[in-house]
């Protein structure tokens, strides 16, 4: 009966132990996706002094991939911003209680494109017409929004919007103002390169007149 006891003993012990170690798992994750950065040029790419654009229009594997083709583009991180909860990570992300989308940082050599060509390409890469998401992917993450840097974005970004409209788009692309840019986890940057496969839903469709 002893014995029995010690065994049952020693298995409670184990099994708290465990607990312990799974609730560290789940909070350390919180505070080791990387350092915080404003969303202008700084440690989460190579590029620093370089001007940054911010965009969400679904997983960013997708949007990240896209943009890095484009000439002119010297890196695209994709990370997380726009939510509430410091040092977020791709877990509580994805449940959509944070308030973050998935978004990328594209960083970009002025002499070679501009900010304008960066945001119009942005509208034909995704569907800026869907609510919700973007493609299968459904929650407020994956919502469109541009979050502009200066005034003279904020205007480029509302003229956009109204010339798509007044072609007949239904955009529910929103405007936001910058937060704190979070830089996602490594395994989330280069997604498609690593996995040497191509973007589910996102794709280059020309929908600006000229």
């Amino acid at each position: 009966m002893r014995r029995y006891t010690i065994t049952i003993l020693v298995m409670l012990l184990l099994t708290l132990s465990v607990f312990a170690a799974g609730n560290r798992e789940e909070s350390i994750p919180i505070r080791m996706t990387g350092d915080p950065i404003t969303t202008v040029p700084g440690s989460i790419s190579d590029y620093e002094g370089h001007p940054v654009a911010i965009f969400a229009g679904g997983c960013f594997w997708g949007v990240e991939s896209m943009f890095e083709q484009l000439p002119g583009v010297l890196d695209a991180v994709s990370g997380y911003t726009g939510g509430t909860l410091e040092f977020p990570t791709y877990r509580y992300v994805s449940m959509g209680r944070t308030g973050h989308v998935e978004a990328v940082a594209v960083f970009y050599d002025p002499q070679v494109t501009d900010y304008e060509t960066l945001a119009r390409y942005f509208f034909e890469i995704h569907d800026p017409t869907q609510a919700g998401g973007q493609g299968p992917d459904i929650g407020p993450m994956y919502e469109s929004v541009i979050f502009p840097g200066t005034e003279e974005e904020w205007a480029i970004a509302e003229h956009l919007i109204q010339t798509l409209k007044q072609i007949g788009y239904d955009v529910v692309t929103s405007i936001e103002q910058r937060s704190i840019f979070y830089r996602a986890e490594g395994f989330q940057q280069d997604y498609y390169e690593q996995n040497g496969s191509v973007p589910y839903c996102h794709a280059y469709t020309k929908r600006f007149p000229d």
